[in-house]
């Protein structure tokens, strides 16, 4: 979903009235980023409070490339990271992961090894349907086994676009939270939907009712929702003791609009790369009686920063045997205080960018290649801008492209290199830079190699009802990712 999805932000069909009313009674972040321009890191990055390039969730098979978990991946979150169920279980949390898991699908990479004592999702994302025969058709689990599988037991309707998967999971919510109130016990829920995600699907009581077609009824229904959530929460009388935070996990993707994609407002580009459409996010804190109603803060925020937050709030220390990304944003959130610190653009194994206070560096520029714009390929669809979206990748560590974000939030016009305000900024980046980069111990990457016999062909539970396939020979390879 991108930063101009919503009403708060001022998309102009206001279409999010419940989303809308979340930041009125909230607070609105205007300056919040994911960790990643893409789907799996940035997932890694928030429950691990790491960046990716520090818990694994990068490539380094080629240059500065997105990469995430297809169903051929072989790696997944490494057991040596913490996440934070497997944290918040030591104030005595129950977990709970509904939707998009991402972080691999193999046995060992499974939500319920790393924290979470309940899921109703699938580990991957519900592209299909697939012929079962080269490729297998996505697994939906409840808790450690598959319950079916996407457009088999799952039914996605390309032609309309209808499915029932977010009503599912809105159900699953629900059910959840009254759970945990009835038996008094303190949760953490990570509710990952993914209807706004190519292909787009939308329940029946939702198609044909935005003025933004499909993507609008999808974004609508997701609306409609959070909405009856924080109605449950007020209802059952604990929202005065849950903290609610909604953002997205990268940009909305340029590359599937305007039919399936969504709005990132005035800033350039979209997924995929490290311009502001690709990594600033829509983001609101909601929790009423300690959030004052109707703030908008500044603050530089981070998915990654939801998990050093969630741990402060659980009375817990982030782990201090490894280096952590993540803020706790409680000041900024409940006293209104800015907290100084840097946004890292990272695409694979590469610094792409920082942005520091109103400033953003540009280290390397890259939309995508010349070969894969010339299949139609576009992550900046009406958006040229001429040695800034570059189609080959541009090195510019000796004399970075500096943008203000205040004056310039589309990233249009560089600062002159000969200016003084040029000279000033950069003297302060620059040794942002050096300390990061000194301090930055790689993890070893998750996303290099890649195997069909490790696809969704028999997972767990597959057996008790008769979906289990039969896996072609290993063959592991070295995984192609050309973005």
């Amino acid at each position: 979903m991108g930063w101009g999805d919503l009403g708060a932000f001022g998309e102009p069909s206001k279409e999010t009235p419940n989303l809308d009313q979340m930041a009125a009674e909230g607070m609105l972040f205007l300056d919040f980023y994911t960790a990643n321009p893409l789907c799996s890191p940035s997932r890694a990055a928030l429950l691990t409070g790491r960046l990716p390039v520090r818990n694994g969730f990068y490539t380094t098979n080629a240059h500065a490339r997105n990469a995430y978990t297809p169903q051929d991946i072989v790696g997944g979150i490494p057991d040596s990271e913490l996440l934070l169920p497997e944290l918040l279980k030591k104030a005595g949390y129950v977990n709970k992961i509904i939707g998009k898991w991402h972080l691999g699908h193999r046995p060992q990479f499974h939500p319920l090894k790393h924290g979470f004592d309940e899921w109703f999702g699938s580990p991957n994302c519900h592209f299909g349907p697939f012929d079962n025969r080269v490729l297998p058709n996505i697994p939906v689990y409840r808790d450690w086994e598959m319950i079916g599988r996407y457009y088999e037991d799952f039914k996605i309707d390309l032609k309309t676009g209808e499915a029932n998967l977010t009503q599912m999971y809105l159900q699953e919510a629900l059910d959840f939270i009254s759970k945990q109130q009835a038996s008094q016990q303190p949760f953490f829920l990570y509710w990952a939907i993914d209807a706004t995600h190519a292909p787009v699907y939308a329940s029946k009581h939702f198609l044909g009712t935005s003025q933004r077609g499909l993507y609008g009824d999808a974004v609508r229904e997701i609306d409609d929702s959070i909405g009856k959530i924080l109605t449950h929460l007020q209802k059952l009388g604990i929202s005065e003791n849950t903290f609610v935070f909604f953002t997205s996990d990268n940009g909305a993707a340029l590359i599937s609009a305007p039919k399936q994609g969504g709005s990132n407002g005035p800033f350039l580009c979209g997924k995929q790369t490290t311009f502001e459409g690709g990594m600033r996010a829509p983001a609101i804190a909601w929790w009423p009686g300690h959030i004052p109603a109707g703030k908008v803060s500044h603050q530089l925020g981070n998915v990654m920063d939801l998990f050093t937050t969630s741990l402060s709030l659980a009375g817990l220390q982030p782990p201090s045997d490894r280096q952590i990304d993540g803020i706790d944003l409680l000041p900024a959130i409940l006293q209104g205080k800015l907290i100084d610190r840097p946004i890292f653009y990272y695409r694979g194994d590469e610094m792409m960018a920082v942005r520091v206070g109103l400033y953003k560096a540009h280290y390397w520029t890259w939309s995508n290649s010349w070969e894969e714009y010339s299949k139609g390929i576009d992550f900046c669809p009406g958006q040229n801008v001429s040695g800034v979206t570059t189609h080959t990748q541009e090195e510019h560590s000796n004399l970075p492209l500096l943008f203000h974000l205040g004056r310039d939030p589309g990233e249009k016009y560089p600062l002159s290199f000969a200016s003084d305000e040029y000279q000033r900024v950069m003297q302060q980046i620059y040794f942002v830079v050096q300390q990061h980069k000194t301090t930055l111990v790689p993890g070893e990457p998750q996303l290099n190699v890649c195997d069909k016999a490790v696809m969704n062909w028999s997972p767990p539970g597959c057996e008790k009802l008769g979906k289990c396939l039969t896996p072609p020979e290993s063959d592991p390879k070295k995984c192609f990712w050309p973005h």
